[in-house]
């Protein structure tokens, strides 16, 4: 997903990112309302009783997707994965004071090396930008939001729905739906309705293809996202993302060809370390309790 991002907004030049998530939540919409309509699956009806529950969570989810879209503008790849450790760090914090859970003194050295990381990669990164780099730090605030708000929403909403129950499929459309009006909304802020009219992208089939790609792929990411958090905490959810960072890291420089040097792919390097080091730490944690 982030490299397909990454392609549509930098590779393609398109700066309208709003309009991309847009696009990509109503392809999600359509395809579980597609599915739930044909009984593959089934979801609760949305009442204003449930919207009311959600709406927080979903405000928050809308601002995590702006401004991954703004960050991946700038900033390359690799940087955007040691960056996102930062998350880590607040999940972490957000989980004492919310849930009242404690970690103990490796999970807290692996996240001290992450901020280490992230200070180093930024400081010696060639195409340092310091609006993307603005927009990544916002990041994490909301997508560390996102996974502490929606685990601690799950429970109240479910007692909002008809049947006492809220499955990933119904908490996907939820989300992607209500997002709708508020993307709409944000369009005509940003005023990227006139950047929309101008661009001769929108009548490439190939970029259209790509977009609805990430649609899907979109789709993927919420419905396990669900998931994973029904299963396991919030700070579980962010370290397996950290896992994932190594490949995506060696790709991302790689396809888009960015220009590194030693010390910023060391640090680069030293960000995934520490990242295996607290999936390592957090899993000897919680086969100790």
């Amino acid at each position: 997903m982030i490299l397909i991002n990454k392609f549509v907004l930098s590779s393609y030049d398109f700066n309208a990112g709003i309009s991309l998530m847009l696009y990509q939540n109503l392809i999600s919409v359509i395809i579980v309302s597609i599915l739930s309509f044909l009984g593959i699956i089934s979801t609760e009806p949305l009442t204003w009783r449930l919207v009311k529950v959600w709406f927080p969570v979903n405000v928050i989810f809308v601002g995590m997707l702006i401004t991954s879209m703004f960050s991946l503008k700038y900033i390359n790849v690799a940087m955007v994965t040691v960056l996102k450790n930062v998350t880590n760090v607040i999940t972490a914090l957000g989980e004492m004071y919310l849930f009242s859970k404690h970690h103990d003194s490796r999970v807290w050295a692996a996240l001290f090396l992450m901020i280490i990381s992230a200070i180093s990669g930024g400081i010696t990164d060639l195409s340092f930008h310091a609006v993307g780099y603005a927009w990544q730090i916002i990041n994490c605030f909301l997508t560390a939001s996102y996974s502490l708000t929606l685990r601690r929403l799950m429970d109240t909403a479910k007692q909002v729905t008809k049947s006492g129950n809220l499955n990933e499929f119904s908490m996907v459309l939820l989300n992607n739906t209500l997002s709708l009006p508020l993307g709409i909304l944000l369009i005509f802020i940003f005023n990227e309705v006139d950047y929309l009219t101008r661009t001769p992208l929108l009548r490439l089939p190939t970029f259209w293809f790509v977009m609805t790609l990430s649609g899907v792929l979109g789709l993927a990411i919420s419905f396990t996202s669900m998931w994973f958090l029904h299963q396991t905490g919030a700070t579980t959810y962010s370290l397996v993302g950290s896992l994932n960072k190594i490949p995506l890291s060696i790709a991302g420089i790689l396809i888009f060809k960015v220009p590194t040097s030693l010390e910023n792919s060391a640090s680069i390097f030293f960000g995934l370390i520490a990242g295996v080091i607290f999936a390592r730490a957090k899993m000897r944690e919680r086969s100790q309790t």
